[in-house]
């Protein structure tokens, strides 16, 4: 079995692109009557889905203790609470200014294109009322959930790290696996070596997992992309045209021009060098649309493809995927200002300084999973005077655009562990335990 690190990723783009050519040849023959819808449904449901979930269950399984081990053992190796403070210090910082900005090439592009003065009204209210169902679940609050506030960054210190362990918050979960890396460091040596070596035979077991889901990732990746064009075809996208394309424009000016400036002059690596060692991070990314799924092969690239010190990666990486979320930023505030041109909703600069705001807020905050900011861009929505349900008008498109800012989620990751790796010269040989004050 090929370790991750080797699998071929012309297989995996192979399987891309061959799942979207057919999906969208199966949609296409699907409308024109000469494939059987409830066949296409069956065959989805029974074959290409459940291929595609077992996938992103076997990188889901590895999340949480691959989290909390990798990054325990990363406090201990920086060394304790001097340098995570410092090297976390920078890490925010980064997060911040790289979504800030996102978010505010998404506003400065939808002022510009404008939209959401472009979909006829019958379009709109056609697909308003075709997700409009789909739109109430994704709003729908579960048990307990208060919904992104205060409380959000109150939840990240546990009551009970179980309970955060099983509800998979993973704020929380990173939030324990700092104090007990910094309590490590603090153990008498012999005492410290047996807890490191058992978290790092659960990053071994992660690991393994990993391998497991790398081994059949070109043929669910051919099944993801299938499931969702052949479902989708690409007649939605036209409805949408204006909006994908600004969504996607920003997405690419992001991608392709503030990132790798940031890998050139923060990172010191070459950005043609960058894309071609971080591929296979980024079409894992792209057919999963979750950040916590693609972090175990972000984390494998980062140490094997990018030369970044496994101090910095297990520490960094694990932060980003839960914190570090430009695409989304961008993503919210195209689709909050786009409804509300849509819905006639006249913003101010003012108000679209809060949009922003509230954009890099929710992004950070937001969970890196398939669809993890649709309920929040609702909670922004209602902020701004635009009714939560409008999000049903962009349902249709979501799913492939998840999949684009998930890409550069997951691509902005691996510039910031570069960044801090460069910045962190001092962190490249393990820190030892340190010894306990007298």
């Amino acid at each position: 079995m090929s370790a991750p690190s080797t699998v071929p990723h012309t297989r995996i783009l192979i399987g891309l692109v061959g799942g979207a050519v057919l999906g969208c040849a199966v949609n296409a023959l699907k409308t024109e009557g000469v494939i059987d819808g409830p066949l296409v449904a069956a065959i989805i449901r029974y074959g290409t889905k459940p291929v595609g979930d077992i996938f992103l269950n076997l990188l889901f399984m590895a999340i949480i203790p691959l989290v909390f081990a990798s990054l325990a053992v990363g406090v201990t190796r920086l060394g304790g609470g001097q340098n995570v403070g410092r090297v976390g210090f920078k890490t925010i910082t980064y997060f911040l200014v790289t979504t800030a900005c996102a978010a505010a090439i998404g506003l400065t592009l939808v002022n510009a294109i404008r939209p959401g003065d472009q979909i006829p009204q019958e379009k709109k209210d056609e697909l308003t009322a075709q997700y409009k169902e789909e739109a109430n679940k994704k709003l729908e609050k579960k048990e307990g959930d208060e919904g992104f506030g205060i409380n959000t960054f109150v939840n990240i210190v546990p009551r009970n790290p179980l309970e955060a362990f099983l509800k998979k918050d993973m704020l929380a979960v990173i939030f324990t696996a700092i104090i007990v890396g910094i309590t490590l460091t603090r153990m008498p040596p012999d005492r410290a070596k047996l807890m490191i070596e058992f978290l790092e035979g659960i990053n071994f077991i992660a690991d393994f997992i990993l391998r497991l889901a790398m081994f059949i990732a070109p043929y669910a990746v051919f099944c993801l992309i299938f499931s969702t064009t052949a479902a989708l075809g690409y007649k939605v996208l036209i409805a949408l045209a204006a909006f994908v394309f600004t969504v996607l424009g920003g997405l690419a000016i992001h991608l392709l021009i503030v990132l790798p400036l940031l890998v050139k002059f923060l990172g010191g690596m070459s950005p043609i060098e960058f894309f071609k060692r971080a591929r296979g991070t980024m079409v894992t990314a792209f057919s999963t649309s979750s950040s916590s799924a693609t972090l175990p092969t972000a984390m494998k690239c980062a140490e094997d493809e990018l030369g970044v010190p496994a101090t910095v990666s297990r520490f960094v990486l694990p932060l980003s995927a839960s914190m570090n979320h430009n695409g989304t930023a961008l993503f919210e505030s195209v689709t909050v200002l786009f409804l509300a041109q849509a819905f006639g909703v006249d913003l101010n600069f003012g108000q679209q300084l809060v949009v922003l705001v509230l954009c890099i807020l929710t992004a950070t905050g937001m969970a890196g999973v398939p669809g993890g900011s649709l309920p929040l861009i609702g909670l922004i929505l209602v902020q701004v005077g635009v009714p939560a349900g409008a999000i049903a008008l962009v349902l249709g498109v979501d799913r492939i655009l998840d999949m684009c800012r998930t890409t550069v989620n997951v691509t902005a990751d691996l510039t910031t562990a570069i960044y801090v790796a460069r910045s962190e010269p001092t962190v490249e040989t393990p820190a030892p335990v340190a010894k306990p004050t007298e």
